[in-house]
């Protein structure tokens, strides 16, 4: 197995880590602002993030062979008011031109949220993608999906891998699904007797199925069979014969941060141990804070898998 080095920008609770990690990458430097985020990377990795990343000196960051960033999606997300660049955390990918300009990586790898690709008419992604290509690189980038990498969330991401422009490249492709690997949301559950602080209580609250719940067929897919009141983002019931809905560090509703699901006769929303692995991080990772901020982590964080896929396509141009 190859050694290079990465560097883990905004990095949450290391999901990019574990992925690196796992091709025999060393992590040099690492980054996160939130002091949950950074006492669950702490907990897990031995390894003390440094703080802000604006206020960090490129002089004082490692060199490496990777830079890793999931860098803060709010301004570009769905959920957000879309703001972009014209918001602080939309700036925060200049923190990134800034580091690779001065200590120029090899590759550039970086994952943000689907809706980056048509924000503001694709004029942000053709922004981002400029500004890396007058760094010296070659810019790659793609929507995946987690569902189609063996966990079972439908989370749909845009990734970039960008080669400095020495590297010979022009070959590089990204992942296929791989369809041998068919999960669904009940392979990951724990037992309802397991979870039972996590059962909605809907009293007072109006629940309406669709018919033939039992007739309901395995799917790639979240599988919608009903509704809390209204059945506004978050308060949709789904299957577990089918996958998860995308896990959201802010969504709000009845299932908020997780969805909510008929489980065994029973609409309760996700542990964060069932969190955990519907983003693919291993069974040990602890998780040393309260369900809130668990539930906001994982939503935050990124599906290893997906990342693993990834790596495996870029690994030998290093």
């Amino acid at each position: 197995m190859k050694k290079f080095t990465f560097i883990d920008l905004f990095a949450g609770i290391g999901g990019f880590r574990i992925a690196m990690e796992a091709f025999g990458g060393e992590c040099v430097f690492s980054s996160e602002i939130d002091k949950f985020a950074r006492l669950t990377y702490t907990t897990n990795f031995k390894d003390i993030p440094m703080g802000d990343i604006t206020k960090i000196a490129v002089q004082d960051i490692p060199k490496h062979d990777v830079l890793c960033a999931g860098f803060p999606c709010q301004s570009f997300s769905i959920s957000g008011k879309q703001t972009g660049f014209d918001n602080t955390s939309g700036t925060l990918f200049f923190e990134i031109a800034r580091i690779a300009d001065f200590l120029k990586p090899k590759v550039i790898f970086l994952e943000n949220v689907a809706n980056l690709r048509k924000h503001n008419d694709g004029k942000s992604i053709q922004v981002m993608a400029s500004i890396i290509e007058s760094l010296g690189y070659r810019v790659n980038y793609k929507i995946l999906n987690a569902s189609d990498f063996g966990v079972p969330q439908s989370r749909k991401r845009i990734y970039f891998v960008c080669f400095r422009e020495d590297l010979d490249s022009a070959s590089f492709k990204f992942p296929n699904i791989i369809p041998e690997n068919q999960c669904y949301l009940e392979d990951i559950l724990l037992p309802n007797t397991k979870v039972k602080k996590y059962f909605l209580n809907l009293e007072n609250k109006t629940v309406v199925f669709k018919d033939k719940l039992e007739n309901i067929e395995y799917k790639k897919r979240p599988i919608r069979i009903g509704i809390i009141n209204k059945g506004g983002q978050g308060d949709r019931i789904y299957s577990p014969k089918g996958h998860a809905v995308t896990l959201s560090a802010y969504g709000g509703g009845s299932g908020a941060k997780t969805g909510a699901y008929l489980v065994e006769g029973v609409i309760r929303k996700l542990s964060p141990i069932e969190c955990r692995r519907l983003q693919g991080f291993p069974e040990d990772y602890k998780i040393p804070v309260s369900d809130q901020q668990a539930w906001k982590q994982f939503g935050n964080s990124v599906a290893v898998p997906v990342l693993k896929a990834i790596i495996h396509q870029f690994i030998d141009y290093l």
